[in-house]
């Protein structure tokens, strides 16, 4: 990599506080302040992302980002870059990207799903983080040279010691989900599957407004016992290194941050066809794929799992070294670096 020790890059983020957008965010300005880039934070107020910040003595901005009628927050965002004096500001998603003002620097919106580009219209460049995003984009009429594909990179999880919960049974096949409590998630799809699969305990480890709805329907199929429901998990890389099995269980999946996260800590993943799925995976070999809502075809992908050691763990080799080629930390740092440097302003 050439010396990049001059380049100055603000990212702006208006996001909620969990996420998958939201922890790559993150990941990403860490990684690119050790890299020696010269990163700008500029994020919704969050007392936590902003700890995170100033404990790698990463300095960031934080500022409202409120609805139509909040003015204050585009002439500090306009002052704060200007200061600043970025080649590049990045706007992750629909409300950074609406409160972006015209500068010097070139202005590029990171897309992570297929949203509205009304939202985008101050951007010189687009970014999706999958191929799948990048055609879509296309598709809506932007110009094929300022379109890219940049993927994420997952975390890792070298030092983590296996930590099981208290409540899952050591002889119990153990499943982990994470994310949000949304119906896009396809939780639902993952409980109705459960029946299936006596004996098998599964981890729901995210927050939101299904929580209720989820709840119920572990109830009414008397699987209440072996599903839980803890809540976000701030260290989740021990009960990664502890589970059987990762599910993506999306109904609606533009990448599947969890995919990536399966195959970097060894473990085999099981996903619904949903669109990035599809894209990370290749069926019986590094991943299993089962078509959307089907709790049945789910429920026997994961059952060969369990029930086949070798097959279990020649996919999960297959996706580590899928992530080691693809999506390592190493890779996409070099792959958004050369990204950033041959972009131009428009």
């Amino acid at each position: 990599m050439s010396n990049p020790s001059n380049f100055r890059i603000a990212h702006i983020m208006a996001g909620a506080v969990n996420g998958g957008a939201e922890l790559f965010f993150e990941r990403l300005c860490i990684a690119q302040h050790l890299q020696k880039l010269s990163v700008l934070p500029i994020i919704r107020k969050n007392s936590d992302r902003k700890r995170k910040f100033t404990e790698v003595g990463l300095f960031s901005h934080e500022l409202r980002f409120g609805g139509l009628l909040d003015l204050s927050t585009k002439y500090e965002l306009k002052r704060i870059l200007k200061d600043f004096s970025p080649r590049v500001a990045v706007a992750w998603m629909n409300r950074a990207a609406s409160f972006m003002p015209r500068g010097d620097w070139i202005n590029v919106g990171r897309l992570g799903g297929f949203y509205d580009l009304k939202y985008y219209r101050q951007c010189d460049h687009l970014v999706g983080n999958t191929k799948g995003i990048v055609e879509w984009i296309k598709n809506q009429g932007w110009p094929e040279n300022r379109v890219h594909h940049v993927p994420n990179f997952a975390r890792t999880f070298p030092d983590a010691c296996a930590r099981r919960p208290s409540y899952i049974p050591n002889n119990a096949p153990f499943l982990l989900a994470l994310g949000r409590l949304h119906v896009n998630k396809g939780f639902d799809i993952l409980i109705k599957a459960m029946p299936n699969l006596a004996n098998t305990h599964l981890l729901i480890a995210g927050e939101g407004e299904e929580r209720q709805k989820l709840e119920n329907l572990a109830r009414f199929l008397k699987v209440q016992d072996r599903v839980h429901m803890p809540g976000w998990i701030g260290d989740i890389s021990g009960i990664i290194q502890a589970c059987d099995i990762l599910v993506c269980s999306s109904r609606h999946e533009p990448l599947g941050n969890i995919v990536l996260e399966g195959f970097s800590a060894t473990k085999p993943v099981v996903a619904l066809a949903a669109q990035g799925p599809v894209e990370l995976i290749d069926n019986g070999k590094n991943g299993l794929l089962t078509p959307l809502e089907d709790e049945t075809a789910l429920s026997k992908a994961i059952a060969s799992l369990t029930n086949d050691a070798a097959l279990s763990q020649r996919i999960a080799i297959a996706g580590r070294q899928k992530f080691e080629r693809e999506f390592s930390q190493a890779t996409v740092l070099q792959k958004w670096y050369e990204f950033l440097t041959r972009i131009e302003k428009i």
